[in-house]
């Protein structure tokens, strides 16, 4: 989150250069990047689970039908000291779950129709204790500001970008030598809002970079949490074996819920089922799930 802060401040910073707002320009830059980073964070906290449940189309578990799934979870709640989250379903024939909730007093966890068949008990529950630890770990808070500060850097940059395109940059170039402030060819100027605007460029992947990576680490720690739960490494194992070997894909996904699941639901294979090249991980939200079994398998 720190390093989510620095970034925020460095394109408020190349936008100040740009536009040549100075130092008080910088200073309300700033100030402005940050109370729509805290307001979109505060909103996102609040209303995460909604707008989740929303688009994956989840609708509540009848207790009676899902009575299987009741029973795991209220065993796992109780031994960890969870509360219960609201349980829902999506009708999907892909095996997948993903948790959301503010904290463990609003959560909420939802199982797809496809892992309830395929799943035999023991791997459901540790499917299931997985999305308990993210609630547990308080993952969704930190993935939501994560979120947030992307669309915050995402959006300066493109405001930065677009105002130099219509002539913002332009015109405050020709106003300031019109008053005779000179200093328009003053090489360390040039270099400056050369820099600045390479911030503007790249900040937006830079920061998309990091929530992946953000992503990437809190699904690591919910094996382990998960693990621990339940104190059964195999149950996990063999669930995330059969994720990897079905290749069925979620009809509503979308890199906007796409970090939530325990899979990422996008396709994980390309052309004659060849696996992704190392470098193409970067833009992933989960570690490789090979990766991911072969940890639990040292444990």
């Amino acid at each position: 989150m720190l390093v989510f802060t620095a970034l925020v401040v460095l394109v408020a910073g190349a936008f100040s250069i740009l536009f040549r707002l100075g130092t008080v320009g910088f200073a309300v830059a700033l100030v402005v990047a940050l109370l729509i980073s805290g307001i979109s964070s505060f909103v996102s906290y609040w209303n995460s689970d909604k707008v989740a449940l929303a688009l994956t189309h989840a609708v509540p578990a009848d207790p009676h039908t899902y009575a299987r799934l009741y029973n795991l979870v209220e065993g796992l709640c109780i031994a960890s000291g969870l509360p219960q989250p609201k349980l829902y379903v999506v009708n999907d024939p892909a095996p997948n779950a993903f948790a959301t909730g503010r904290d463990p007093k609003h959560a909420s966890l939802a199982v797809t129709s496809g892992l309830l068949e395929k799943m035999n008990r023991v791997e459901l529950e540790g499917v299931l204790a997985h999305e308990l630890s993210h609630v547990k770990n308080y993952d969704i808070m930190v993935s939501s500001i994560a979120v947030c500060l992307v669309g915050v850097i995402a959006a300066l940059s493109d405001i930065g970008l677009r105002w130099m395109v219509f002539g913002g940059l332009m015109g405050g170039r020709g106003r300031n030598n019109n008053q005779g402030g000179g200093g328009g060819n003053d090489p360390t100027q040039l270099i400056m809002l050369g820099l600045a605007l390479l911030v503007l460029i790249l900040a937006p992947l830079v920061a998309l970079l990091m929530q992946f990576a953000v992503s990437r680490r809190r699904e690591a720690l919910a094996d382990v949490s998960a693990v621990e739960m339940t104190r059964y490494p195999p149950g996990l194992i063999s669930a995330l074996e059969k994720l990897r070997d079905d290749h069925t894909v979620i009809k509503e996904n979308g890199r906007a819920t796409a970090h939530l699941w325990i899979e990422e639901p996008m396709a994980h294979y390309q052309g004659d089922n060849q696996r992704k090249n190392r470098w193409s991980h970067l833009f992933d939200t989960h570690p490789p799930i090979e990766d991911r079994i072969s940890a639990l398998r040292e444990m």
